[in-house]
């Protein structure tokens, strides 16, 4: 691999690790707000869509990180 295959590579895990950070964050929001007797059902609801989001997202790039294997 070329130095700028091993920065954009390196860049990628970074953006993964602070997406996962994000993600984990607000699994602990979400646990958090159901824990209480009366929630607010539309910001659980923004939270879970945005997590949703961040799952898919880090999907797509750890494709990226995964070399396509020739069949």
């Amino acid at each position: 691999m070329t130095i700028a295959a091993n920065d954009a590579t390196a860049a990628l895990e970074q953006r993964i690790s602070e997406l996962k950070s994000e993600h984990r964050s607000l699994d602990m929001m979400i646990v958090a707000l159901t824990a209480t007797p009366v929630h607010d059902q539309l910001q659980l609801k923004r939270l879970k869509k945005r997590k949703l989001q961040l799952k898919d997202q880090i999907s797509i790039l750890e494709g990226d990180l995964t070399p396509d294997i020739p069949a």
